[in-house]
């Protein structure tokens, strides 16, 4: 018979590797988070409904075609350049005071023409830039 006291261990809990993988955590997290950017343009998207308003004088009305010509006010331009849009705009602003800007692009239309008929609107100040769309019809019907 074993009449001796068994000896216990008193059991500790490390927890410095604990913290540690706290705070790696901490900072995986606080680099991976992104933030909100703000666009620098200003654009007011256009809802497609079944209403028809009729574009009013006082805008600039651009159309982009698929081949990559350009019209500013229903007047072709000579070429595509930044610079011969943004003087095109400027002729068709006449004396108007911030006038809307409405580009209607076709479909197979590059996204970088697009984007230089928006840049010469920001250059020229003109920051109410709109995009016609036309309805789409309920294949359902």
């Amino acid at each position: 018979m074993n009449l001796r006291s068994q000896r216990r261990d008193d059991v500790d809990l490390n927890i410095t590797p604990l913290i540690d993988v706290v705070f790696l955590l901490l900072i995986f997290f606080m680099v991976s988070t992104t933030f909100e950017r703000e666009s620098e343009i200003n654009i007011t998207l256009p809802e497609a409904s079944e209403e028809y308003t009729e574009t009013k004088l006082d805008s600039i009305e651009i159309a982009v075609d698929a081949e990559g010509r350009v019209y500013v006010n229903e007047q072709s331009l000579v070429n595509s350049q930044l610079s011969t849009i943004r003087e095109a705009m400027r002729d068709a602003m006449h004396d108007l005071d911030d006038p809307p800007v409405v580009i209607s692009a076709d479909a197979k239309a590059t996204y970088q023409l697009v984007v230089k008929v928006m840049d010469a609107a920001r250059q020229l100040g003109l920051v109410r830039i709109t995009f016609a769309t036309q309805e789409i019809e309920d294949e359902d019907e």
